[in-house]
């Protein structure tokens, strides 16, 4: 807050967003607006709450903001300490000075006007590789490398404005490539990028805190994923508009994955739910598994309409994608068609070979484990990594498993001898060189 003189003009931006920020917006904000009303910004401010207009401009004694946070005992805020005499006042001449909106055009833009310079790895959070197997898509900060899959060689880099990377997805074809970001606590977003012209073709801001697990819809018209207010939503791909919102989980949603026809979604949560969902309606269909532990990863069999998912507590199983009537009052797993050994630690992701023979899994245990799916047996383990590993993808001839995660570097390995074929950093270090081995 600025230190003002007594007639000095008292700014929005500077002067009483801090005060809302600190002591307002937690209750009062796009994804909880208790009363209606919305202190996060003047525009959301500007509109009638419950109870009408939060402020009069020019006049404090018909501004219910004032009545509501003076006294000795305010109203508000409902927790927390009571704004001090200095800031009520100051919120006062705010308002009879005129309650003037000084908002910078880039008040909220987080874009980078170049790409960012890099003195140390950024983890690598997901990558993805091209069902063509021409690409290989790997996040950064603010962007997203975009390498030649077979020789790893920089081809792109694909600068948006969300700091996070929290998702990527091509399509069927190979030619857009969908990105899950966020500013956390601020706004996710959904990028689509076409590949080959390196372009961004479509952007949304779509609620006020990280978004996770995008995936596209079979014929590529839609994308479905979750997010940190517990929704699963699915918008157009051309015009990012909400085709439909389902709110049945009870904390995050981590992952989205499509059944084959594209008539029906799975969504996985911090709830412990693997949730079945009809993808036009939103109707709940049924928790296709016993809930058990909090859902991390999850990934469908290329083949089946099965999917895996991986849990916090290590936990590794493969679920049939059917409702889950045969339940009795016993609570029994009836659609688990395997369980796999117990996980090191959370399994943070998951993925089946492009012939659903493998499943590879990996986590904060520091190696990815590879296991026949036919019969849960090992058939290797995936090691060096220095931390969790966050991100797994197979090339689309199965023949090379790309691992991703904490140490921020790109490990190609023989998903089945388990040798490493190549370590590589993703970014060029402006105080190190780049480190490569092949």
């Amino acid at each position: 807050m600025t230190a003002l003189g007594a007639d000095a003009p008292v700014s929005w931006f500077k002067d009483v967003t801090p005060i809302f920020k600190r002591s307002c917006n937690g209750c009062h904000n796009p994804n909880k607006l208790k009363g209606e009303v919305d202190t996060s910004t003047y525009l959301g401010f500007l509109k009638p709450g419950k109870h009408g207009p939060s402020f009069v401009a020019g006049d404090p004694t018909k501004s219910l903001l004032l009545a509501q946070i003076s006294g000795k005992e305010p109203d508000m805020p409902k927790e927390g300490d009571a704004l001090s005499a200095a800031e009520v006042a100051l919120i006062t001449r705010w308002i009879q000075q005129g309650a003037h909106d000084d908002t910078p055009a880039d008040a909220y833009s987080t874009k980078l006007k170049e790409p960012p310079t890099y003195t140390a790895a950024p983890v690598i959070t997901s990558l993805a590789v091209s069902p063509d197997g021409q690409w290989l898509a790997v996040s950064g900060y603010h962007e997203v490398f975009l390498f030649d899959a077979p020789s790893l060689t920089l081809k792109a880099r694909l600068l948006g404005e969300s700091p996070r990377i929290e998702s990527l997805e091509f399509t069927p074809d190979s030619k857009r490539l969908a990105v899950g970001a966020s500013a956390p606590a601020r706004f996710g977003e959904v990028q689509i990028w076409d590949v080959a012209a390196a372009k961004e073709t479509g952007s949304w801001k779509l609620g006020s805190d990280s978004l996770f697990g995008v995936s596209w819809s079979p014929d590529a018209t839609r994308l479905a994923f979750g997010g940190a207010d517990k929704s699963v939503r699915v918008i157009g791909a051309m015009d990012g508009k909400e085709q439909m919102k389902f709110d049945n989980h009870s904390d995050w949603v981590f992952r989205t994955v499509w059944a084959t026809d594209g008539k029906r979604l799975l969504s996985g949560s911090r709830d412990r739910a693997v949730k079945l969902i009809d993808a036009s309606s939103g109707q709940f269909i049924d928790d296709i598994n016993k809930l058990l532990e909090p859902v991390l990863s999850l990934a469908r069999h290329p083949k089946e309409e099965w999917a895996a998912y991986g849990g916090a507590e290590g936990g590794l199983r493969v679920y049939k994608m059917k409702e889950n009537q045969e339940r009795t009052a016993g609570n029994n797993d009836v659609n688990l068609v395997r369980e796999f050994e117990r996980q090191p630690g959370p399994v943070q992701a998951v993925a089946f070979s492009p012939d659903g023979a493998l499943l590879a899994a990996g986590g904060v245990g520091g190696e990815v484990r590879v296991y026949k799916t036919a019969d849960g047996a090992r058939a290797a383990t995936l090691g060096g990594h220095e931390g969790a590993v966050f991100a797994l993808a197979f090339s689309p001839d199965g023949k090379r498993l790309i691992t991703g995660g904490f140490d921020g570097l790109i490990r190609v390995f023989d998903p089945v001898s388990g040798k490493v074929t190549v370590v590589m950093l993703p970014v060029t270090l402006s105080a190190a060189k780049q480190v490569a081995t092949r």
